[in-house]
This record gives structure tokens, C-alpha cells and sequence, in this order.
């Protein structure tokens, strides 16, 4: 019996391990937005936004995905998880506390981090989330890594 019950506790363990390490870190988050803003720099919001929402292209890493925001007013310019937000002002979005995170996230001037809650695209969970965002101009790159 001790050995099923150990047995069972190290299969708990590993797979915890094995999920864990699917989900991208914070900095991995902020490298990944930084590389986004280079390229939206690089070549406009019309084509950096359909690259943004390219299934399977570079902008995607396990749980991370590009969204990219206009600054202060919270209208979405690309959504790389869910497209169909495109162009939708989000500012009065709250997460499941309440939290009015697209509101903090429009206020950024330059860069910053923001934490609330939001659905994992790859687990369908809402799930603790830390987004960087950095400004190109009137707009800001997005990137976060649920926890």
C-alpha cells in the first residue's frame, strides 16, 4: 500500500513538473513583447497586426500571444488569442476580482507590468497573469505569462 500511495505522489509530482514548465516565464513574456515592438516599429500596425494574429507563427510560444493596444484609450488593434476583440474598446473590462486591468494596462506611458486574472488559451482556466506592455508611439505591445 505504501508503495501505490508513493507511487501515485511521485506521478502527482513529475506531472506537476511536466505543466509547469509548459508556461512561458515573465521574462520570456518581455523579451517576446520587445521583439513585437521592434517589428511593429519596423513595418506599420496593418502588417504587424496580421503577423500578430498568424496561428503558429513566431509571435505564438506555448501560453504567450501578442496583443497590441492603443494607449489610453484601451481599443484593441490586434489580438494574436482572440482576433474577434480587434477594435473593441476594453477599458470597463474586469477581471474575475473586479479589477479594471485593461484601464491599468491603457495607462501605461512607457513600459510596465500589470497582474490580473484571464483565460489560459491553452488550458481554457482563468489563471494569474502578468503582462508586460512597452509603447511604440500611440500604442502599446503586450505580452503576458500566466503563473
Amino acid at each position: 500500500m505504501k508503495k501505490i500511495a508513493l507511487s501515485l505522489l511521485m506521478t502527482a509530482t513529475f506531472s506537476t513538473f511536466a505543466v509547469a514548465s509548459d508556461y512561458a516565464t515573465k521574462d520570456e513574456a518581455q523579451a517576446l513583447a520587445q521583439k513585437a515592438a521592434a517589428y511593429l516599429k519596423d513595418n506599420g500596425m496593418e502588417k504587424a497586426a496580421a503577423a500578430f494574429q498568424t496561428q503558429g507563427s513566431e509571435w505564438f510560444d506555448r501560453d504567450l500571444y501578442v496583443f497590441v493596444m492603443q494607449k489610453n484609450a484601451g481599443v484593441l488593434d490586434s489580438h494574436g488569442a482572440k482576433p474577434a476583440l480587434v477594435g473593441k474598446n476594453l477599458l470597463g473590462l474586469k477581471d474575475t476580482d473586479g479589477k479594471l486591468f485593461v484601464k491599468e494596462l491603457a495607462a501605461i506611458e512607457s513600459e510596465g507590468w500589470v497582474d490580473y486574472n484571464w483565460q489560459n488559451p491553452t488550458t481554457s482556466a482563468i489563471e494569474a497573469k502578468s503582462t508586460y506592455c512597452t509603447a511604440v508611439d500611440a500604442s502599446l505591445v503586450c505580452v503576458g505569462a500566466y503563473q
